[in-house]
């Protein structure tokens, strides 16, 4: 089944890419099931991602590689394909897409998966679906805000 997703975000493709690291993966996990990041290597080809999902009376792990990645001028993008995936999954590929249009970048999280059943791939896709749905308004306050400005430890100035 295919889940597609997309979010507009008052900032360049650029900016985008720079700040999808794990404190965005982090902040983008929903309640359930809490979500321990184990490794997180980055988003080229050849990288890891494995996560531990605690369902409370059990945990189950969750493996991914890297498969692809690219960019072009209007598009970067990265592809995560499951290796070891919960028991209720039996294949995961998601393409995370940004493009830009006109200085504001469009994140689409483009997600194919099977169950290996088709009832239980109908039953699955509201979950998933809202569990990425989820993440749109985490995505706009994420990147809708400024960075915080570094700024020194004293104020040289206030001494002279």
């Amino acid at each position: 089944m295919q889940i597609t997703i997309r979010t507009l975000v008052k900032q360049s493709k650029a900016a985008v890419k720079e700040r999808f690291t794990s404190d965005l993966f982090l902040a983008l996990n929903p309640p359930f099931p809490p979500v321990k990041l184990k490794r997180f290597d980055g988003c080229k080809k050849g990288d890891k991602v494995a996560l531990e999902l605690n369902f409370m009376l059990f945990k189950q792990d969750w493996v991914s590689d890297i498969t692809d990645d690219g960019e072009s001028d209007q598009e970067w993008y990265f592809v995560d394909r499951g290796i070891k995936l919960p028991f209720f999954l039996e294949t995961w590929e998601h393409r995370h897409i940004v493009r830009e249009v006109n200085g504001e970048a469009s994140i689409i999280d483009d997600i194919q998966f099977s169950t290996g059943f088709g009832l239980t791939d109908l039953l699955m896709y509201p979950v998933l679906y809202l569990q990425f749905l989820y993440r749109k308004p985490i995505y706009r306050k994420y990147f809708n805000k400024k960075k915080a400005a570094l700024r020194p430890l004293f104020n040289v100035k206030k001494f002279f």
